[in-house]
């Protein structure tokens, strides 16, 4: 998952850089919804570790 934020954050910014306003704010925002998404999973997957010890 880290990968693809990663990866839309790259295309986000080489998008920038040539002028594509679209497909920039489109990857940055797709960017930070994966990224969200990862840090809600990772807080879930802490508290079901700290309950199953």
């Amino acid at each position: 998952m880290i990968r693809w934020i990663v990866i839309l954050l790259i295309i986000a910014l080489v998008a920038a850089v040539f002028g594509f306003g679209g497909i920039a704010s489109g990857a940055a925002e797709i960017a930070k919804v994966i990224f969200f998404i990862f840090i809600i999973l990772f807080i879930i997957s802490l508290v079901f570790r700290l309950f199953k010890k």
